[in-house]
């Protein structure tokens, strides 16, 4: 008997120690899903997208960037949707869903918000969809458009240094 229970206590410390792990690395893929990217424009971070899309990552992703905005006391946001393919978007409608949620939140708080990246697939998925959120977004082709975009709206500038 006592070898029984000895069985079932080392089998639930197992189950404990098999939990706690889950947990870091859940923790570790919502740390690397949308990495917060500090940028050369002061105020603004970049947030590359990737991974599929699906309601609860949405709403993980969405919490991160509302939470680092705000943390970091920042006035623009560079989404980067370069990496996601129309394959990875899922449903249309729940994508339009997230994507107007965080556009408005980040407006209330009074952040830019740019998107940069879409594919030409996903731009059609986009168009043909319908989704009315599509005419207010501030959408560039790339990160480094979008960056150029608020470089001249805050009157920056790159400067080459000289070399010897």
């Amino acid at each position: 008997m006592d070898n029984k229970l000895n069985d079932t206590d080392q089998l639930h410390e197992e189950i404990i120690q098999l939990k706690k792990q889950v947990q870091e690395y859940e923790s570790l893929i919502k740390d690397i899903s949308a990495p917060i990217i500090p940028s050369i424009v002061p105020e603004t971070i970049l947030i590359p997208i990737t991974g599929r899309l699906y309601a609860e990552r949405f709403e993980m992703i969405i919490a991160k960037i509302l939470e680092a905005s705000y943390q970091e006391e920042v006035s623009n946001v560079i989404i980067d949707f370069t990496a996601i393919s129309k394959k990875e978007i899922g449903d249309i409608e729940v994508f339009g869903k997230y994507i107007r949620n965080l556009t408005s939140a980040l407006d209330m708080m009074g952040i830019q918000t740019l998107y940069a990246g879409f594919t030409p697939a996903v731009t059609q998925v986009l168009v043909q969809s319908g989704l009315n959120i599509i005419q207010e977004l501030q959408t560039f082709s790339t990160f480094r458009t979008a960056l150029q975009y608020l470089m001249r709206e805050k009157g920056l500038e790159f400067k080459r240094g000289l070399s010897l």
